[in-house]
C-alpha cells in the first residue's frame, strides 16, 4: 500500500513561525498568550487554504503544551503535543459543521463542555466551517459561547463571515486572514523542493503560485501534480503544459506585433493561440493582464506590484520601455469592452478579432487626431526651424486631400483662443482607433512626437477633445445667434407641421401648446400617446433650430391634464317602441321599405 502523503497534509505547519503569510495572527495570537489575554471565543475568517485550520490546532496544542518555548510555540515533544499529532489527545475536539449542523449536534457539544478536562488547563472546541450551521443550531449555542466554563476555548472558523449571525460575531474575537501573496508562495514552494530533491525553476513555482489564486493548499496540489509529471525536474514549459496556461512569449511577440500595426502578424498569432486549445476570451483577458503588467512597469514604484521572476520582469522593463503609456490605455480600454460584451456575441472570434485589429490601429489613430486639427486652422500654424515638417509624399503629390484623412474646412479658427501648452504625450482614443480600424486611414503621417498641434493631446480621451472642439463652436456660434423669441419659435413650429404627411400626427402637434423658457422650447401635450408621437419626430429640433438660428435650443415635454378635450355626458332617455321606430327610420330609410313590405306595424299602432 501507497505510503505517499500529499504535500498540503505532510508540511503542514506545527508552529506559528511556520505559518505563511499570517504573521499578523500569529503575532496577535502569541502576545496574547504571553500578556495572559485569551480571549474564551475566536473566529477565524477568510479565503480556503490560508490557514485557519492550521492556526486553529497550533493555538490548541500550545494551550495545553506542558514545556512552551520562550516565543510561546508549542514543543512537539510532551506528552499533550504527541497526542494532538497522534489525533489521541482528549482536550481538544473537532468538529465538522457542514456536516454536524443540527441542534442535536449542537446539544452534544455542549454536554462535552461540562466535563473538565483529564489532562492539561484547557478544552478546547474546534467548529469547522461553522457558517453552515443552522439558525436554531446558533441559537442554542449562544448562551455557552457568551459564558462558557474558564477551562474552555472556542475557536471557529468560516470561509463566509457574512453568514453568520451578528450574536455569535459579537460574542467571539474575529481575526481575519489574508491571501497569500505569490513572493510567500514561492518561497514556501522553494524550501519544499530543497527538502524533496526537486529542481525547479522560478518561472515554473511562480505559474503554479498564480494558478492558486492566493489559497497555499491549492498551490501544494498543484505543485504535487507537477511533480507526478514532471518528475525531479521542474521546468517552465512542463508548467504550462501541465496547467493549460498561455505562455509569457505569446504575449510579448503579440505586443511587438500591434506596436509594429502588423494586422496580418495579430490575425496569425491568433489564429495560432486558438489552433492550440485556448478559448480567445482567455486570451483577451490574459492580454490586458499583460498590458496592465507593461503599465506598471513605466514607474519603479508601481514595480512592486509585478508579481513575476526577475528574469521576466526585465523583459516586461524592455518591453514597457518602447510602449506609450497612451497606448497601453487605450488598448485597454479596448480589451476591457470586449471581455464585457463577448458572452453577448454572435461570432466570438470575429468579436476577439475585431478588438485587436484595433488596437493594431491605436497609433495610427493618434497620429490622425495631431494631424487633424494642424489642417484645420492654416493661419495658425507655426513651423520649428530647429524641427522641420516635411509632410508626406501623398499628400505633394496629391492636391486635395482625402475626405478621411483631413479635418473638415470649416473648423473654428483659433484666432480668440487663449494660448495653447506645448502637445504632450497622446491619452487614450478609442473613437479614433474605431474609425480609422473601419478603413479610414490617414496615409502616410510623421509620427505624433513630431507635430505641433493646436490641442493638447494630453487630454484624458478623444471625448475631452470633442468636448472642447464643441464648446468652441457654441461660443462663437453666441456671437452670431439671433435673438430668440415666441414668434419665431411659432412660425418653425407651424412650418414643421406642414411638411407632415398624416392628419392624425398633424392634430396632435396643432392641439399641443408651445412656450419659450430662455434656451428651452417647453410643449404641453394632453395624454403620453401625444408625447410619444411628438418625441418620435426625431427631426424636429434640428428643423426648428435651422429655422429660428439657434443651435443652444433644446426641448422639454410636460404632459398637461388641461388640455386632455372632455365630451360632453349626453343624457340618457328611455325610449318607446314607436320612438324607436322614428330613430330607426331616420337613421335608413329602408326600414318604411321593410316594414311595407311585409306588412309591419309598430306595437304602437297595432
Amino acid at each position: 500500500m501507497s505510503t505517499f502523503v500529499v504535500s498540503a497534509r505532510k508540511y503542514r505547519p506545527n508552529r506559528f513561525d511556520e505559518v505563511v503569510g499570517q504573521e499578523h495572527v500569529s503575532l496577535t495570537l502569541k502576545n496574547a498568550l504571553q500578556n495572559d489575554h485569551l480571549a474564551h471565543a475566536f473566529l477565524f475568517c477568510g479565503p480556503r487554504g490560508v490557514g485557519k485550520t492550521t492556526c486553529a490546532r497550533i493555538l490548541a496544542k500550545v494551550l495545553n503544551c506542558q514545556n512552551p518555548t520562550s516565543d510561546f510555540e508549542p514543543c512537539n515533544t510532551c506528552d499533550s503535543c504527541d497526542a494532538f499529532n497522534e489525533n489521541a489527545s482528549f482536550n481538544i475536539t473537532e468538529l465538522d459543521a457542514a456536516s454536524n449542523n443540527s441542534v442535536e449536534h449542537i446539544r452534544a457539544l455542549i454536554e462535552q463542555v461540562r466535563f473538565q478536562p483529564q489532562k492539561g488547563k484547557y478544552k478546547v472546541f474546534i467548529i469547522d466551517e461553522v457558517h453552515m450551521l443552522s439558525q436554531q443550531a446558533f441559537n442554542a449555542f449562544l448562551k455557552t459561547l457568551e459564558e462558557p466554563p474558564p477551562y474552555a476555548i472556542f475557536i471557529l472558523a468560516t470561509t463566509e463571515k457574512h453568514k453568520i449571525i451578528p450574536t455569535i460575531l459579537s460574542r467571539c474575537q474575529i481575526f481575519d486572514f489574508r491571501r497569500i501573496q505569490v513572493p510567500n508562495m514561492v518561497k514556501h514552494l522553494t524550501e519544499i523542493c530543497a527538502q524533496e530533491g526537486i529542481e525547479a525553476e522560478s518561472d515554473a513555482l511562480h505559474i503554479v503560485a498564480q494558478k492558486a489564486d492566493g489559497a497555499l493548499r491549492d498551490a501544494l496540489s498543484i505543485f504535487d501534480r507537477i511533480v507526478s509529471f514532471s518528475g525531479k525536474q521542474i521546468n517552465y514549459d512542463d508548467v504550462i503544459t501541465n496547467l493549460n496556461v498561455l505562455d509569457y512569449d505569446y504575449y510579448f511577440k503579440f505586443v511587438d506585433a500591434l506596436l509594429r500595426e502588423d494586422v496580418s502578424q495579430v490575425l496569425l498569432i491568433f489564429d495560432d493561440i486558438l489552433r492550440k486549445g485556448f478559448d480567445a476570451e482567455l486570451f483577451v483577458n490574459g492580454l490586458a493582464e499583460h498590458l496592465r503588467n507593461l503599465l506598471v512597469c513605466k514607474d519603479e514604484q508601481t514595480l512592486s506590484l509585478l508579481e513575476v521572476s526577475d528574469g521576466l520582469r526585465q523583459r516586461y522593463k524592455e518591453q514597457a520601455a518602447v510602449s506609450p503609456n497612451s497606448y497601453l490605455l487605450t488598448a485597454l480600454n479596448l480589451a476591457n469592452d470586449c471581455d464585457i460584451n463577448y458572452k453577448m456575441a454572435r461570432n466570438k472570434r470575429l468579436h476577439a478579432e475585431m478588438a485587436l485589429i484595433k488596437m493594431a490601429h491605436i497609433n495610427r489613430a493618434f497620429r490622425l487626431a495631431q494631424h487633424a486639427p494642424a489642417e484645420a486652422s492654416p493661419e495658425k500654424k507655426t513651423v520649428d526651424n530647429s524641427q522641420p515638417i516635411v509632410p508626406p509624399p501623398s499628400q505633394v503629390e496629391h492636391s486635395q486631400p482625402e475626405p478621411d484623412s483631413a479635418a473638415p474646412k470649416e473648423a473654428p479658427t483659433a484666432a480668440t483662443k487663449e494660448p495653447v501648452p506645448e502637445p504632450k504625450e497622446a491619452e487614450p482614443i478609442t473613437q479614433q482607433v474605431n474609425s480609422v480600424s473601419n478603413g479610414h486611414s490617414p496615409g502616410n503621417i510623421q509620427p505624433a512626437s513630431k507635430i505641433a498641434t493646436k490641442h493638447s493631446i494630453a487630454k484624458v480621451s478623444l471625448d475631452s477633445l470633442i468636448a472642447e472642439a464643441q464648446e468652441d463652436v457654441v461660443k462663437e456660434e453666441e456671437v452670431e445667434q439671433t435673438e430668440l423669441t415666441i414668434e419665431h419659435i411659432q412660425t418653425a413650429w407651424t412650418a414643421f407641421i406642414e411638411q407632415l404627411d398624416k392628419d392624425t400626427i398633424k392634430g396632435i402637434f396643432r392641439n399641443a401648446k408651445i412656450d419659450l423658457q430662455e434656451k428651452t422650447l417647453v410643449i404641453k401635450v394632453g395624454s403620453g400617446l401625444a408625447e410619444s408621437a411628438i418625441r418620435e419626430e426625431l427631426s424636429l429640433m434640428d428643423f426648428i433650430r435651422k429655422q429660428v438660428g439657434r443651435s443652444d435650443l433644446i426641448m422639454k415635454i410636460h404632459k398637461d391634464d388641461s388640455l386632455v378635450q372632455k365630451a360632453a355626458p349626453k343624457p340618457k332617455k328611455m325610449l318607446n317602441a314607436k320612438e324607436k321606430f322614428l330613430l330607426m327610420n331616420e337613421t335608413n330609410p329602408k326600414v318604411r321599405e321593410l316594414i311595407d313590405r311585409f306588412g309591419l306595424r309598430p306595437d304602437d299602432e297595432r
